[in-house]
């Protein structure tokens, strides 16, 4: 392996981009890091610094594009946007650089159009296509010594996911500019890095580009292999503790404190075709912004109890964009649907006005309302309703996240613990069109697994007369071989006559919604009673390996490990989204704990 960039790492810049000194004032020089015999020298002078492309045995290629953030001039005349760089949860939204003063077309400026172009490869549906895309370094501009310039802090390796055409506001004066959502992927078999010998393999004219990924990152190769759907398991998640989370690019070791990018406030958009997205938030919103706004929505309150009429709004939304439905319902299709939620759930007592919760979740921030005023709201009234026809919804940005399994999954629990959790949850996720939510085994298992001897991965189905997950009997003999069939939580080997006897819990359910893969990884040893514990969402791992009671927090006792069997952490992560007790993200007052 050669030398890596490694993520949270910060560079130093040389005059003249000098590769000669490997650290300057005590830190890695950055062109020495990326020095090669091949490749021109890097620079990092824009936003988006593409390098020259070469002429490769199969075509045109570029080895790479750098992207920088910098905090120090965001909203300003200059750069009149803000990045978001939510790097907990692997997700960064980077805008183009179109900029008010200039009179050529949207689309034309140099930036912009190096990212338009790899976005059709980063955007390709074929494996050959996404092969061309060219992979996006990111980097923060950060200060040290008690300078911001100069510095970068190296941020990871990423792709693009959606690219918008949209409206911005800069002193005033609109114009049009793009805005990229980007993925950033895992590095952990890399050690945390990039290492710079594949930027040079993909700048090397006798390599083939398919020749090139055999450089590349896991975690890229899989992409390239798969597309969008193997993002939820390869985007980078933090396993920090929360103490350390989130410090830089914000934070500085001489103690300057940059502006900073995690989110920033920033006027409210309006969309490339018009309209105003009214009552968008005024910040940009993440994964742990969405998860404090469902914590702490504000629900109506009679003789001491909590109105369910706002959360079964929320969760009946969720299960839209869980479906693949428009973002955006029209008012009759919410007042029929969400008013017979009210009515089945609602309190004994309580009257079904889904015009309330309609128009009153705007005030949330992550929700919206089209095709009507606040004027025209103010009494909020079905009648007015019905004849001004307006549709509401989770706003762009909520359902984008939410379109995230694990997101959405952590969000469905925060809603059902925290203002739902006296309902019978079998039954109301049944009725939203979310049955699977509330156990980790998902439907279509444990009860209807085939075991089969081919390797799956992910699960596949099997027809009969219906649809069932098979998985690989060999995988489960294999993890109970390696634990002698006793319990990784209590330690019991349970006595059977001819034997001893345990069971193989998948952690992420191979059944709908969860689409867990059939893997190793995926699988624990467990005694009958905590195999139906952990599926029930009673008992989940903590970011420490701790086992804990989900009603309470309480100490079960430390996972038991295996040197043999490696346990996937994004997967006992998404098992802790389920229960409720995922914080990635999160401050220690923002964690959801049951009454």
């Amino acid at each position: 392996m050669g030398k890596q960039l490694r993520v949270g790492e910060v560079l130093r810049s040389a005059r003249k981009r000098d590769h000669e000194p490997a650290f300057i004032d005590g830190y890695p020089n950055i062109h020495h890091v990326t020095a090669s015999q091949i490749l021109p020298r890097v620079q990092l002078s824009k936003g988006i610094n593409p390098t020259a492309k070469i002429k490769a045995t199969d075509g045109h290629r570029r080895p790479a594009i750098l992207i920088r953030s910098s905090p120090w001039k965001a909203g300003t005349s200059e750069t009149p946007w803000h990045d978001v760089f939510d790097l907990d949860n692997g997700r960064v939204r980077y805008y183009g650089d179109h900029r008010a003063d200039h009179n050529v077309p949207v689309g034309t400026t140099d930036g912009n159009a190096v990212l338009l172009s790899t976005a059709l490869h980063h955007l390709g549906t074929t494996p050959d296509e996404r092969a061309l895309a060219e992979p996006l370094l990111l980097f923060a501009s950060v200060t040290r010594n008690k300078t911001p310039k100069g510095y970068v802090q190296f941020c990871g390796l990423a792709v693009i996911e959606t690219v918008e055409e949209i409206d911005q506001e800069s002193n005033g004066h609109p114009f049009r500019n793009y805005r990229y959502d980007l993925a950033v992927l895992d590095l952990k078999d890399q050690n945390g890095g990039v290492d710079w010998s594949w930027v040079e393999a993909r700048g090397n004219k006798n390599l083939s580009t398919a020749g090139t990924l055999e450089h590349a990152p896991r975690s890229w190769r899989q992409w390239v292999e798969h597309g969008p759907a193997v993002l939820p398991e390869v985007r980078h998640r933090s396993t920090q503790p929360e103490e350390n989370r989130g410090t830089d690019p914000n934070g500085a070791v001489d103690g300057s404190e940059p502006p900073g990018l995690f989110p920033v406030p920033r006027p409210p958009e309006t969309s490339a075709s018009g309209g105003r997205k009214g009552t968008a938030p005024l910040e940009e919103l993440t994964a742990s912004a969405l998860m404090r706004s469902l914590t702490d929505l504000r629900v109506h309150q009679t003789r001491g109890r909590r109105s369910r009429h706002k959360p079964l709004s929320l969760l009946w939304s969720i299960s839209r964009v869980a479906t693949g439905k428009p973002r955006l319902a029209p008012w009759k299709e919410f007042r029929d649907e969400v008013g017979g939620l009210m009515a089945e759930f609602g309190h004994p007592d309580s009257s079904v006005s889904p015009e309330y919760p309609f128009w009153h979740l705007h005030t949330s921030g992550v929700w919206e309302v089209r095709g009507i005023s606040a004027d025209q709201a103010a009494k909020t009234q079905a009648a007015t309703f019905d004849r001004l026809a307006p549709e509401a919804g989770m706003t762009e940005q909520a359902a984008q996240l939410l379109g995230d399994p694990l997101v959405r999954s952590q969000a469905v629990a925060v809603l059902r613990e925290t203002h739902l959790a006296d309902i019978d949850q079998h039954v109301l996720m049944e009725r939203l069109g979310l049955a699977g939510y509330e156990s980790a085994s998902g439907i279509g298992a444990p009860d209807g697994v085939v075991d089969q001897d081919e390797d799956t991965r992910p699960a596949e189905r099997r027809d009969y007369t219906g649809s069932r997950v098979t998985r690989d009997s060999r995988l489960v003999r294999t993890v109970k071989s390696l634990h002698a069939d006793r319990c990784q939580v209590c330690g019991l080997q349970l006595a059977t006559r001819f034997g001893t006897h345990s069971q193989g819990a998948h952690i992420r359910g191979l059944g709908r919604p969860h689409n867990g893969p059939d893997e190793l990884p995926n699988l624990l040893v467990l005694c009958p009673n905590h195999h139906v514990q952990f599926d029930s969402l009673a008992i989940y791992v903590d970011t420490n390996g701790i086992v804990r009671q989900t009603g309470d927090d309480s100490t079960i006792g430390e996972l038991r490990r295996h040197p043999a069997h490696h346990i996937s952490e994004n997967h006992l992560r998404y098992h802790r989204a389920l229960c409720g007790r995922d914080t990635a993200g999160l401050e220690p007052q923002d964690v959801v704990t049951r009454a």
